[in-house]
């Protein structure tokens, strides 16, 4: 099925960027992972306090009471450190790069392609503009990936990464916060700041129900200080944390975008109202990876997911590479991308039956690339004539169509 070879590796053992894989790939770490230890440490150790207090005073208020507040407590805090562990573990929306070691010949790679052009003169766009909802929206290229970074994209130089509708990167979750687990991350604050002010309660409660004046219970009780005052200024950072993204939520923004200034002086393309916007963040379904980590690469052309090339040939996985994101309403409709050959496309298959022969295609974010339409066999899917980094264009771009 796959072309021989004894150099192949799963992608995750050569990406390029600075993440912390385990499990085989399967979980997704930021470089700065250690953070969620102590993350984990800041929420965990105060609600485990604050449980074991609760317990030891079960004899003193009604039981049914005490254990209710007990559970309450023990729910809250495995939700927000699930919530943290899946936002922290989960690829937030990275997108395939695109350069590949050089090569000679008609399999020359992009870089080598560029490269001669410059050599002749011609520059490479810097930037290249698109229009999303009738507004014209920037694309930027990045030399990193060497890619024009879709819509809302960005490049996370902690990570190094491309990550598709890029928030920001969190220190707290130790990862960058994307398309794919910002859902998730949204949780983890909301929780952290529902468990702060539960705590902060139930323990002012306690302290009111004592017998003496306020302050001599709390001079007798240094345990509930140090729980009370830590809650008070924990809350003002999680609680004003959650309202900012309930702001961004409503508005359709990102943190990045939001910090940047970029929707002051103009009308935001993807702000579709307060109501379709939070219908679109919760009701939307979480798109799949756009690069398989566990996938196997041949060592020397490790940038390429999902691709071995053989005799000139690229070979890609079945999966669905033009349509994988075909339908999904990723980003409240940006960008309506027609490619040449979409039966929905009557412009595009007179442009693929015509200009460029029957069932040829082109990729939006790469202008001038051409692939042919594929072929399936025995479970391979293969594209002539390809280049690898054209796939990855062609991969990329489907989630905006």
């Amino acid at each position: 099925m796959y072309p021989p070879s004894n150099s192949r590796v799963r992608l995750y053992q050569v990406w390029k960027g600075h993440n912390k894989f385990f499990c085989g790939g399967r979980l997704i770490f930021g470089p700065d992972a250690s953070s969620v230890a102590k993350t984990v440490s800041l929420i965990g150790i105060p609600a485990i306090a604050f449980c074991i207090k609760t317990f030891l005073n079960v004899a003193k208020n009604s039981p049914l009471r005490g254990y209710s507040v007990l559970i309450v407590g023990i729910v809250l805090l495995l939700l927000d450190l699930i919530f943290l562990f899946v936002t922290s573990g989960s690829d937030p929306g990275i997108v395939p790069r695109s350069s590949t070691p050089p090569e000679s010949g008609t399999t020359s790679t992009l870089s080598m392609d560029w490269l001669s052009r410059s050599m002749s003169g011609r520059k490479v766009p810097r930037t290249r503009d698109e229009i999303v909802n009738g507004k014209t929206v920037r694309l930027k290229f990045c030399q990193t990936c060497m890619i024009y970074r879709p819509p809302r994209t960005s490049h996370c130089s902690r990570c190094n990464n491309c990550v598709l509708k890029f928030d920001h990167h969190c220190p707290w979750v130790g990862q960058c916060i994307g398309i794919r687990n910002y859902p998730y991350y949204i949780l983890f604050i909301t929780s952290s700041t529902v468990l702060c002010i539960y705590v902060f309660t139930f323990t002012l409660i306690h302290v009111l129900q004592e017998k003496g004046s306020f302050w001599m219970v709390l001079a007798r009780d240094i345990l509930s200080v140090i729980i009370l005052v830590y809650c008070f200024l924990s809350v003002w950072f999680v609680g004003g944390l959650s309202v900012f993204h309930l702001y961004l939520m409503c508005t359709n923004q990102t943190t990045y975008e939001n910090f940047r200034s970029r929707y002051d002086n103009k009308k935001n393309p993807y702000n579709r109202g307060i109501l379709n916007n939070l219908k679109e963040l919760f009701s939307t379904k979480i798109p799949p990876p756009l690069v398989d980590f566990r996938e196997l690469v041949l060592e020397d052309e490790s940038l390429c997911t999902e691709s071995y090339r053989l005799k000139g040939k690229t070979y890609i996985g079945t999966e669905a590479v033009l349509g994988k994101y075909h339908g999904s309403n990723v980003y409240s409709s940006p960008r309506s991308v027609n490619l040449p050959g979409d039966k929905n496309n009557t412009e595009g298959n007179k442009e693929a039956s015509g200009r460029f022969g029957t069932g040829s295609i082109s990729s939006p974010l790469f202008p001038g690339s051409r692939l042919r339409r594929s072929h399936s066999f025995s479970g391979v899917t293969s594209v002539d004539n390809a280049r690898c980094e054209d796939i990855m264009f062609l991969r990329v771009s489907s989630a905006y169509h």
